[in-house]
């Protein structure tokens, strides 16, 4: 009997790891399958669903078999068994079944509502995810990729407006969101769909944080091949980068508001606990983040690694890396530091790396983030099926979609009328409508929801999510083209030539923008200042010697700073999207073969001769910037 029990214990240790493989190679072969259906779409130009539709269909087709061809195998798993004498849940359990000691370790806590017939069901308990995996794996690279990849020319151009859409915008669409959905639950428990203990106003607001989160991928893919208006791509890609950092803190800080008394009562001091964690874990995530770039950063610049670029690229990406570790081992948000870390690294760390290093980072965060989101879309189409506690309530999951349509408007519509009193070049109408059309949810949305899925409102909660990203993603990401054409909006468009246009079209009109107020740019140029003439000299070889901006007292460390290129380098693009001195707000343009060789960027195209770089939006108004070369450089034109 002894090695009859050790043989079948044996022997569901196999079948455990086999579990584990067919696991694996299910996610393979759907890849798989998503990657030669790209390339299908990509050749015939088919662009009525995108690939992350596409994945998500094969995602629900292959659920679909797992939830109905399989039984369970182990019909005693699954079955709730006394154990008086535990006051407590242990990490790990030793249990003594006839003589043989088997050990067992905490995964959860179940409610009994959430014990079911499936439970036994090994599986689908292993197609379904923990939780963190999706925040400590798949999300990392997908959020440092659209920081390391944002298009910093076009991005602060509309900074103001970037930054009010997603600070303002996400907070107006959770507030609206979580009062039409508190009407609902308030009817449900009217009809008695619902208890009123079991679904609270912070509950709504929670849902409303987490749907705010926007993930036009779908729209954003179409945009960028089908090249269309560079600002409406600007405006939409950053609204939706930082919208998801906002989300997921946003998230946070209403997860943790607990009123004293009534969880439906308001409690002032409940509500500026949650805000100061807000303010103080986004701060601190900003600041790790952005910490981590930097030395990334100094590293580069003062050792000789880019003469090995294996060894360059692999620390490049382990620093990045523990940056998300270093955040959430600290009780901040990773997500939000590695997506600083990713805007500062592009703006930094990039300049110092070697050619192939420059070629390797760009495409493996690509191929991660590409390979991370399918991953994604291809779980939320089998989790439709493989998910055990779903709750399907109809008039919840209507009041989602009203909710959300309605707080999608509330954002866009009324945001870009008071941007537009601000603004010198508007935001159209059309763009507004392409706007309100591309508030699409999708992976960040479904990872805050399947975070926490024990009470039954979070079941509600995630299984609406999941209908919304669905119909988001197939209707609103499938009628991108036909909208583009039927708000009438330009594709084809070449950045440069745009930029290019704009400014000949400015100059033709003789429009003098010396008239306009200093404090119109007053953020533009104390940041863009302080950036060219010390952080750009401190953390890379370009920019003007530290020699020449800093005190002279300062002369032995300014000296040891300053690269020895800093003195014969002509000025890069980057450096020359701002050299402001003092309080001056004209412009001085370099002759046009000279502003050409000028014009070098690590992640955007070349802009053209005489371009305002930065003319446009920071929510304030428009300005000129003065494009001065630093002293000690006469040797600029000679090198021409």
């Amino acid at each position: 009997m002894d090695k009859l029990r050790k043989y079948i214990s044996v022997k569901d240790e196999d079948q455990f790891y086999h579990q584990g493989a067919v696991e694996l190679l299910v996610f393979n072969f759907l890849l798989i399958l998503t990657i030669l259906t790209i390339w299908l779409f990509k050749n015939h130009r088919f662009r009525f669903l995108h690939e992350t539709g596409g994945a998500m269909v094969y995602g629900l087709v292959m659920g679909l078999i797992i939830r109905y061809a399989t039984k369970p195998s182990d019909f005693e798993s699954g079955t709730v068994y006394e154990c008086e004498k535990l006051k407590f849940g242990p990490s790990t359990l030793l249990i003594n079944i006839t003589n043989q000691v088997y050990e067992y370790q905490y995964k959860r806590e179940i409610s009994h509502h959430n014990v079911n017939s499936h439970q036994g069901n090994a599986i689908l308990q292993k197609m379904t995810f923990d939780p963190s995996i999706f925040f400590n794996i798949l999300l990392p690279p997908i959020i440092f990729h659209a920081g390391y990849s944002l298009k910093k020319r076009h991005f602060f151009r509309n900074l103001g407006s970037i930054l009010t859409y997603a600070f303002l915008g996400t907070a107006i669409s959770c507030i609206v969101i979580g009062l039409i959905m508190y009407g609902f639950v308030k009817a449900m428990v009217h009809i008695g769909q619902l208890k009123g203990w079991e679904f609270h106003f912070t509950d709504c607001l929670f849902f409303g944080s987490l749907m705010s989160a926007t993930d036009p991928v779908t729209v954003l893919a179409i945009f960028h091949e089908l090249h269309v208006d560079t600002d409406l791509y600007t405006l939409l890609f950053g609204e939706s980068v930082l919208n998801d950092a906002v989300a997921i803190v946003l998230t946070y800080s209403i997860s943790i508001y607990s009123p004293k008394e009534n969880p439906n009562a308001f409690d002032a001091a409940a509500f500026f606990q949650s805000v100061g964690n807000f303010l103080g874990i986004f701060a601190g995530s900003f600041a790790m983040g952005s910490s981590y770039a930097v030395v990334t950063a100094l590293l580069t610049k003062f050792t000789k690694l880019c003469e090995f670029p294996m060894l360059e690229t692999g620390l490049f990406f382990l620093l990045s890396w523990s940056t998300f570790l270093s955040a959430e081992a600290a009780g901040l948000t990773g997500i939000v530091a590695v997506l600083f870390c990713g805007v500062t690294q592009a703006h930094y760390t990039y300049n110092n790396l070697s050619p192939d290093s420059k070629m390797r980072t760009k495409q493996l965060f690509e191929f991660m983030n590409f390979l991370a989101e399918n991953v994604i879309f291809c779980y939320m189409g089998l989790a439709l099926f493989t998910f055990q506690n779903h709750i399907f309530n109809t008039l919840f999951i209507f009041g989602a979609f009203v909710a959300v349509f309605i707080a999608r408007a509330c954002n866009i519509y009324p945001l870009s009328f008071i941007l537009n009193l601000g603004r010198k070049q508007k935001i159209p109408r059309n763009f507004q409508h392409m706007m309100m059309f591309s508030g699409l949810r999708g992976a960040i949305a479904f990872a805050l929801a399947i975070r926490d899925t024990e009470s039954q409102p979070k079941q509600m909660m995630f299984t609406t999510t999941l209908l919304v990203v669905f119909f988001t993603v197939w209707v609103f990401g499938g009628g991108t083209t036909p909208m583009l054409t039927w708000l009438q909006i330009r594709v084809g468009v070449d950045p440069d030539e745009d930029l290019k246009a704009e400014a000949a079209l400015q100059r033709a009109s003789n429009l003098d923008k010396n008239t306009t107020k200093a404090e119109s740019a007053w953020l533009f140029r104390i940041w863009y200042g302080f950036d060219h003439k010390y952080l750009k000299p401190i953390l890379t070889h370009a920019g003007p010697p530290l020699t020449t901006t800093l005190p002279g007292w300062c002369g032995p460390v300014a000296r040891l700073l300053t690269s020895p290129s800093a003195y014969s380098d002509r000025l890069k693009d980057e450096d020359a999207d701002c050299i402001v001195h003092n309080d001056e707000l004209s412009a001085s343009h370099e002759a046009p073969a000279h502003a050409a060789a000028l014009a070098r960027d690590t992640g955007s195209p070349q802009p053209p001769r005489g371009e305002d770089v930065h003319e446009g939006d920071l929510g304030l108004g428009s300005y000129k910037v003065q494009l001065e070369h630093a002293p000690a450089q006469p040797q600029l034109n000679s090198s021409a």
